[in-house]
């Protein structure tokens, strides 16, 4: 339903997304986010077609002072050589990205209508891993689509432990009138239900072993506003309460207590 309802992407010139960002500067900020409806179709309907590691080479060329960029959701079938380099290769473009999996089967992935495959999201994984091996990747998943049998569904678990899924949303399919997901034969809702609750747990499980490998380890943290903040690769950690909101500073966790580094 979501294509259908935001309608074509509308990108904003370079030009304009400098005097955004310079916006945020001038009132402090230290860590900028990239972010819109489909991130990386960026620049398809603008002069020249260019690809989104342009603009964010442009953001970083801009302006030295900025201390993170971070990307939000993106389509990993459309990052572009050159975004690539910058995930890797330019520290202040944090170590995370977060994909629009949806699924781990290839079937499914067609009758969803995706742009890639399963293979295409672990090969561009592995070559982040290879690249920057300190980078965390997060993902959207959805749970109980139209069709999925049991053997789908444990493709689906599959990939969370093979890319190593450690920021995961996880989404029980609903259908919407008038798609064309809504007329295929429907999975009963605790079917739905069950697997959301099983995807959920693997993703539980991938996090918790990845927060125990930070333990010790120093990290940069942005403070927000409620005595914790985000590292480079998002894990949230505990921060003095008396920290600035908007300030980075390092933090050397020594337990985790519900998910949070402390």
């Amino acid at each position: 339903m979501i294509p259908r309802g935001r309608g074509e992407s509308r990108s904003l010139s370079v030009i304009e997304v400098l005097r955004e960002v310079e916006s945020h500067l001038e009132q402090g900020a230290t860590e900028v986010i990239l972010t819109g409806v489909d991130v990386t179709s960026w620049g398809q309907d603008l002069p020249g077609d260019p690809a989104l590691g342009s603009l964010v080479k442009a953001v970083m060329d801009e302006f030295p002072q900025l201390k993170r960029l971070r990307m939000s959701s993106i389509d990993g079938i459309e990052v572009d050589p050159l975004l690539f380099e910058l995930l890797t290769g330019e520290e202040r473009v944090m170590p995370h990205i977060h994909l629009s999996l949806q699924h781990g089967h290839d079937m499914i992935l067609k009758r969803m209508k995706r742009r890639h495959l399963r293979s295409d999201a672990t090969d561009l994984v592995s070559r982040l891993k290879a690249a920057r091996p300190e980078i965390a990747i997060g993902a959207d998943i959805i749970a109980g689509f139209p069709t999925e049998s049991e053997e789908y569904h444990q493709h689906n678990l599959s990939i969370i432990r093979e890319l190593d899924i450690v920021h995961g949303h996880i989404f029980p399919y609903s259908p919407r009138p008038g798609t064309p997901a809504a007329r295929m034969p429907q999975l009963d809702k605790a079917t739905i239900k069950r697997r959301a609750a099983e995807l959920r747990q693997a993703t539980a499980s991938a996090k918790a072993h990845w927060l125990k490998s930070l333990v010790g380890m120093e990290l940069q943290v942005l403070a927000e506003q409620d005595s914790s903040g985000y590292a480079e690769n998002f894990a949230r950690v505990a921060v003095p309460a008396d920290t600035t909101a908007g300030s980075i500073i390092t933090v050397r966790p020594e337990q985790i207590k519900e998910g949070l580094l402390i």
